[in-house]
Protein backbone atom coordinates (compact mmCIF):
# COMPACT_ATOMS: atom_id res chain seq x y z
CA UNK A 1 0.00 0.00 0.00
CA UNK A 2 1.53 3.27 -0.97
CA UNK A 3 1.66 6.42 1.31
CA UNK A 4 -1.68 9.14 1.06
CA UNK A 5 0.48 12.09 1.89
CA UNK A 6 -1.50 15.52 1.81
CA UNK A 7 -0.82 17.68 -0.84
CA UNK A 8 -2.45 21.10 -0.18
CA UNK A 9 -3.89 21.33 3.67
CA UNK A 10 -6.52 23.98 2.07
CA UNK A 11 -9.39 24.49 4.49
CA UNK A 12 -8.79 21.14 6.33
CA UNK A 13 -9.16 21.64 10.24
CA UNK A 14 -6.94 19.24 12.25
CA UNK A 15 -7.11 18.71 16.03
CA UNK A 16 -5.01 15.76 16.43
CA UNK A 17 -1.90 15.99 15.11
CA UNK A 18 1.83 13.94 15.39
CA UNK A 19 5.05 14.88 14.44
CA UNK A 20 7.53 12.20 14.18
CA UNK A 21 11.12 12.34 13.27
CA UNK A 22 14.78 11.61 13.69
CA UNK A 23 16.13 13.77 16.88
CA UNK A 24 17.49 16.84 15.46
CA UNK A 25 14.78 17.10 12.38
CA UNK A 26 12.49 20.02 14.55
CA UNK A 27 9.98 18.10 15.76
CA UNK A 28 8.99 20.47 18.93
CA UNK A 29 10.09 23.34 17.13
CA UNK A 30 7.32 22.75 14.36
CA UNK A 31 4.64 21.34 17.04
CA UNK A 32 5.53 24.79 19.40
CA UNK A 33 4.51 27.27 15.79
CA UNK A 34 1.80 25.00 14.95
CA UNK A 35 -0.15 25.35 18.34
CA UNK A 36 0.45 29.46 18.37
CA UNK A 37 -1.16 29.28 14.80
CA UNK A 38 -3.66 26.33 15.47
CA UNK A 39 -4.63 27.31 18.90
CA UNK A 40 -3.82 23.71 19.82
CA UNK A 41 -1.97 22.17 23.54
CA UNK A 42 1.33 19.87 22.91
CA UNK A 43 2.76 17.25 24.11
CA UNK A 44 5.97 16.42 23.91
CA UNK A 45 6.59 12.84 24.47
CA UNK A 46 9.70 13.62 26.20
CA UNK A 47 8.78 15.09 28.47
CA UNK A 48 6.01 12.45 29.55
CA UNK A 49 8.86 9.32 29.38
CA UNK A 50 11.35 11.57 30.99
CA UNK A 51 11.84 12.04 35.17
CA UNK A 52 14.42 14.03 36.80
CA UNK A 53 17.97 12.80 36.14
CA UNK A 54 16.77 10.78 33.04
CA UNK A 55 15.16 8.26 34.63
CA UNK A 56 12.40 6.55 32.27
CA UNK A 57 8.92 5.85 33.16
CA UNK A 58 8.00 2.49 32.94
CA UNK A 59 6.65 0.61 29.51
CA UNK A 60 3.02 0.35 31.07
CA UNK A 61 2.84 4.00 32.78
CA UNK A 62 4.29 5.47 29.71
CA UNK A 63 1.50 3.82 27.67
CA UNK A 64 -1.48 4.65 30.16
CA UNK A 65 0.01 8.67 29.70
CA UNK A 66 0.00 8.40 26.24
CA UNK A 67 -3.42 6.91 25.88
CA UNK A 68 -4.84 9.49 28.56
CA UNK A 69 -3.63 12.45 25.90
CA UNK A 70 -4.82 10.60 22.69
CA UNK A 71 -8.54 10.75 24.53
CA UNK A 72 -8.00 14.48 24.03
CA UNK A 73 -10.03 15.60 21.50
CA UNK A 74 -7.17 18.30 20.68
CA UNK A 75 -3.69 18.04 20.54
CA UNK A 76 -0.14 18.03 18.85
CA UNK A 77 1.85 15.13 20.17
CA UNK A 78 5.34 15.36 18.98
CA UNK A 79 8.00 12.51 19.76
CA UNK A 80 9.40 9.38 18.26
CA UNK A 81 8.97 6.56 20.69
CA UNK A 82 8.16 3.95 17.44
CA UNK A 83 6.67 1.41 20.29
CA UNK A 84 3.94 3.28 20.59
CA UNK A 85 3.36 4.95 17.02
CA UNK A 86 1.04 2.87 15.54
CA UNK A 87 -1.26 3.54 18.90
CA UNK A 88 -1.18 7.47 18.76
CA UNK A 89 -1.93 6.87 14.33
CA UNK A 90 -4.80 5.55 14.98
CA UNK A 91 -6.13 8.81 16.73
CA UNK A 92 -4.50 11.31 14.33
CA UNK A 93 -5.87 13.11 11.92
CA UNK A 94 -2.97 14.44 10.31
CA UNK A 95 0.57 13.05 10.76
CA UNK A 96 3.70 15.12 9.98
CA UNK A 97 6.81 13.28 8.94
CA UNK A 98 9.99 15.25 8.95
CA UNK A 99 12.39 12.97 7.21
CA UNK A 100 15.74 15.02 7.05
CA UNK A 101 18.73 13.93 6.24
CA UNK A 102 20.98 12.42 8.43
CA UNK A 103 23.85 14.62 8.94
CA UNK A 104 21.49 17.33 9.09
CA UNK A 105 19.71 15.81 12.42
CA UNK A 106 23.12 14.73 13.47
CA UNK A 107 24.62 18.25 13.16
CA UNK A 108 21.00 19.89 15.31
CA UNK A 109 21.40 17.18 17.80
CA UNK A 110 25.50 18.44 18.81
CA UNK A 111 24.56 21.71 17.94
CA UNK A 112 21.40 21.48 20.56
CA UNK A 113 23.25 20.18 23.16
CA UNK A 114 25.93 22.97 23.45
CA UNK A 115 23.30 25.39 23.24
CA UNK A 116 21.73 23.80 26.15
CA UNK A 117 24.51 22.32 28.19
CA UNK A 118 23.49 21.75 31.75
CA UNK A 119 20.67 23.26 30.95
CA UNK A 120 16.94 21.60 30.42
CA UNK A 121 15.25 21.65 26.92
CA UNK A 122 11.79 23.05 27.36
CA UNK A 123 10.00 20.36 25.66
CA UNK A 124 11.92 18.13 28.00
CA UNK A 125 11.21 15.85 31.14
CA UNK A 126 11.67 18.21 34.52
CA UNK A 127 15.37 17.59 35.77
CA UNK A 128 17.06 16.27 32.66
CA UNK A 129 20.09 18.36 31.73
CA UNK A 130 21.06 18.11 27.68
CA UNK A 131 23.42 16.07 27.29
CA UNK A 132 24.49 13.76 24.44
CA UNK A 133 26.61 10.51 24.21
CA UNK A 134 28.02 7.79 21.77
CA UNK A 135 24.81 5.81 22.20
CA UNK A 136 22.25 8.63 21.13
CA UNK A 137 24.75 10.16 18.34
CA UNK A 138 24.92 6.79 16.95
CA UNK A 139 20.94 6.41 16.94
CA UNK A 140 20.24 10.13 15.16
CA UNK A 141 23.05 8.89 12.71
CA UNK A 142 21.33 4.81 11.90
CA UNK A 143 17.93 6.73 12.08
CA UNK A 144 17.04 5.88 8.18
CA UNK A 145 17.99 2.29 8.12
CA UNK A 146 17.10 1.11 11.50
CA UNK A 147 13.94 3.95 12.36
CA UNK A 148 12.84 5.13 9.27
CA UNK A 149 11.14 1.50 7.71
CA UNK A 150 9.16 0.73 10.80
CA UNK A 151 7.64 4.70 10.73
CA UNK A 152 6.80 4.39 6.86
CA UNK A 153 5.29 0.88 7.45
CA UNK A 154 2.35 2.53 10.19
CA UNK A 155 2.10 5.18 7.75
CA UNK A 156 1.53 3.01 4.30
CA UNK A 157 -0.79 1.09 7.28
CA UNK A 158 -2.91 4.33 8.70
CA UNK A 159 -6.11 4.78 7.43
CA UNK A 160 -8.34 7.61 7.40
CA UNK A 161 -5.51 10.26 8.11
CA UNK A 162 -3.53 12.81 6.27
CA UNK A 163 -0.08 12.55 5.81
CA UNK A 164 2.40 15.64 5.46
CA UNK A 165 6.29 14.23 4.39
CA UNK A 166 8.60 17.13 5.30
CA UNK A 167 12.11 15.93 3.89
CA UNK A 168 13.97 19.73 4.88
CA UNK A 169 13.59 23.41 6.63
CA UNK A 170 12.45 24.73 3.61
CA UNK A 171 9.76 22.43 3.07
CA UNK A 172 8.87 22.80 6.48
CA UNK A 173 9.07 26.83 6.40
CA UNK A 174 6.79 26.47 3.36
CA UNK A 175 4.26 24.16 5.19
CA UNK A 176 3.57 26.55 7.99
CA UNK A 177 3.36 29.53 6.04
CA UNK A 178 0.84 28.33 3.65
CA UNK A 179 -1.12 26.34 6.84
CA UNK A 180 -4.49 27.95 7.19
CA UNK A 181 -4.61 29.70 10.71
CA UNK A 182 -7.68 29.52 13.24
Amino acid sequence: MEIREVQDLGDLRHKRILIIGSSGAGKSTLSRKLAEQWKLPIVHLDALFWNPGWVPTPKQAFREKIQTKLEGNEWIIDGNFDSTLALRAKYADLIIFLDFPRLLCTYRVFKRAWEYRGKTRPDMGAGCEEKIDLEFALWVWRFPKDVRPGILKVLREASNVDICILRNPVEVKAFIDTAPSR
